[in-house]
């Protein structure tokens, strides 16, 4: 590391975002994570917006961690899951509020991950850690590049392994990706960066 480089701080969120494939993709890495995972993990997995979701159920059930759905001005607790519900961006603030809106969808989806990597990457900066795994389209793409243009780090699945590489593939294409890894190896990595900083 040289001079001008400045020291890595602590990651303080992780963000994920999956699509098409994503509830193995989300068990599988949620499932490896510990119980004493030291951040807050927000999600963005593309839902119906016509039915109620049990997501946050299925999820919860898989993983040592409280899965929720995420509610409009909850302050994000260290080592909790929150969902963007179905047909709300969820966003998150420098003080770790959660915002829903109900904004134009982007790139015909709502939620959006761009929109969740790009608030975290303006909240957060380069404390900030971002996942692309499984789906269809190419959400996840832009935010990433604001992750990384903000000092953050940006994962994703090998699209040779994912179910369905196009987000994952989108994202590596951007050229803003640090991690490219299979999805069983993503869980140990996030836990070993976020781990990794804490003093």
């Amino acid at each position: 590391m040289t001079a001008d480089q400045p020291a890595p701080g602590p990651y303080a969120i992780v963000t994920v975002a999956s699509s098409a494939g994503g509830i193995r993709g989300l068990t599988t890495f949620l499932g490896a994570l510990g119980p004493d995972f030291p951040v807050p993990l927000l999600l963005v997995q593309h839902l119906d917006p016509r039915h109620r979701t049990v997501l946050d159920e299925v999820l919860e059930r898989r993983t040592e961690l409280p899965v929720r759905l995420a509610v409009d001005g909850t302050a994000a607790a260290p080592g909790t899951v929150y969902i963007a519900p179905p047909d709300r961006h969820l966003l998150v603030g420098p003080d770790g509020v959660l915002e829903l809106t109900s904004t134009e969808p982007v790139h015909f989806v709502r939620p959006s991950a761009d929109r969740l990597f790009e608030s975290a990457a303006h909240a957060y900066g380069p404390r900030t850690l971002a996942c692309v795994l499984t789906g269809t389209g190419v959400d996840g793409a832009q935010g990433a590049l604001a992750v990384r243009a903000a000092g953050g780090s940006v994962i994703a699945q090998d699209p040779g392994t994912a179910e369905f590489p196009g987000m994952p593939q989108a994202a590596v294409d951007t050229g803003a990706v640090d991690f490219v890894l299979p999805l069983e190896e993503i869980a140990a990595v996030v836990s070993g960066l976020v781990g990794a900083k804490r003093q």
